[in-house]
């Protein structure tokens, strides 16, 4: 169980889109001896151990997470980290994506949701390589889970990699997984004030779409002030409002890919010879 946010049953199942599925240990940081600092009241709450573990569990997913963006930036791969509520259509978005994106650059997908193989098939019959997690009762991927994937999905050198959060706007903000930027995906059917209401969502955002915009005629969602309180926490973040169902928009996302990638090369440019090697062990 994570000791963040207390969800979890301790595996997460991996599967390539078109095979059986693997069963993992989840291995996350528990420490069973209690070597922390306890602080036991009388009361039964253990407030210092709640935060020694949650410490524990974050440190080792940043750095499983920093390997995972070495491995990434050795290959060339752009890794965007895609997070939403239930819903919101970011797997449209994908599918979208990808057939429109695939004939200029290899795209793969790490799919992230707590049953089902269904999003890793609409991703390849989309026309990318899918994996997908399935994390039981948990409600995000961490740098572990998505370390497991690459090794399943070993994805080309120089491609784009999707990593589809679990619908979730929550614990996904604390989970650094290796992407170069996350990717938050609200709709125009939920509620102009959701940055305020998920603020280190919002924050820990290089990117946010404002998706369904084909439906602002039939719902009362003030786009305005959805973009100003997305700055109010976040003042330097990207916002596009776009259809991933009619593709109005989109092209502002195409490009806004297309300066990652640019902005990817040069940063990387001293290391850019190339891992031949298999996915982070």
């Amino acid at each position: 169980m994570c000791a963040t946010c207390g969800c979890g049953d301790g595996s997460a199942v991996i599967t390539l889109a078109g095979h059986e599925p693997e069963r993992h240990a989840h291995d996350h940081d528990h420490d069973h001896n209690h070597d922390g600092d306890h602080d036991h009241h009388d009361d039964g709450h253990t407030h210092t151990e709640t935060i020694t573990l949650e410490q524990k569990v974050l440190e080792k997913n940043d750095l499983l997470a920093e390997q995972n963006r070495q491995w990434l930036a050795g290959r060339g791969i752009l890794a965007l980290n895609v997070t939403s509520s239930p819903g919101a259509g970011k797997t449209t978005l994908l599918e979208r994506t990808i057939r429109e994106l695939k004939d200029d650059r290899p795209v793969a997908v790490i799919e992230g949701d707590q049953e089902t193989l269904l999003d890793a098939e609409r991703i390849r019959s989309a026309g990318a390589r899918a994996v997908q997690v399935n994390t039981g009762a948990g409600c995000h991927l961490d740098a572990d889970m998505v370390r497991r994937a690459l090794q399943a999905l070993d994805p080309e050198p120089a491609s784009l990699l999707f990593i589809e959060n679990v619908g979730n706007l929550v614990c996904p903000a604390l989970f650094d997984l290796g992407e170069q930027s996350k990717v938050v995906v609200i709709s125009v059917t939920e509620g102009a004030d959701k940055p305020l209401k998920y603020p280190h969502m919002f924050a820990a955002a290089g990117l946010v779409i404002i998706n369904k915009t084909d439906l602002l005629r039939y719902v009362d969602f003030d786009l305005e002030k959805c973009c100003s309180y997305a700055r109010s926490v976040n003042p330097n973040v990207n916002i596009l409002p776009l259809s991933a169902t009619t593709g109005e928009g989109v092209q502002d996302w195409y490009d806004w890919i297309a300066s990652q990638v640019s902005g990817s090369a040069n940063t990387d440019m001293s290391r850019r010879s190339v891992d031949k090697t298999n996915a982070p062990e």
